[in-house]
């Protein structure tokens, strides 16, 4: 008889979830996943449910969410917060629309210098160079 106790161990969490087991611990030291209790003479078991919740904060921390804000939309996760959790990714987009500006003004200020060291000749300073020490 093959006895496979229940669940997954830390390692079959982190390997379920596509994470490092260091990443499990760091997510229970700040509150977002549970730590479960250890048997006498065993070692914690996680369920699916806690494989879910770690893909979720990947998951919400690919789309730029902070693990403080990934801790806000975990409270909302009882399916009656649909409107707070669409006010925090309107929050979030702003955010993101905000700093795609700033990256493009820092393109557009990039390609202006590139396009002034291509133009110099001679014994010149670097335009660029100049730019930056003004």
């Amino acid at each position: 008889m093959n006895y496979k106790p229940e669940g997954f161990t830390i390692g079959a969490l982190a390997a379920a979830a596509d994470v490092g087991v260091e990443t499990i611990r760091f997510y229970q030291r700040r509150g977002l996943l549970n730590e479960p209790d250890r048997p006498p003479g065993g070692v914690r078991r996680y369920g699916e449910h806690d494989v879910a919740r770690v893909r979720f904060i990947k998951a919400a921390q690919q789309l730029g969410f902070s693990l403080d804000e990934v801790s806000g939309l975990l409270l909302l996760d009882d399916g009656t917060h649909c409107d707070d959790a669409r006010v925090l990714a309107e929050y979030k987009l702003a955010m993101v629309k905000d700093k795609l500006a700033g990256l493009r003004q820092i393109e557009r200020a990039l390609s202006d210098m590139i396009s002034q060291c291509k133009s110099s000749r001679g014994n010149v300073c670097c335009p660029m160079i100049m730019a930056l020490q003004s």
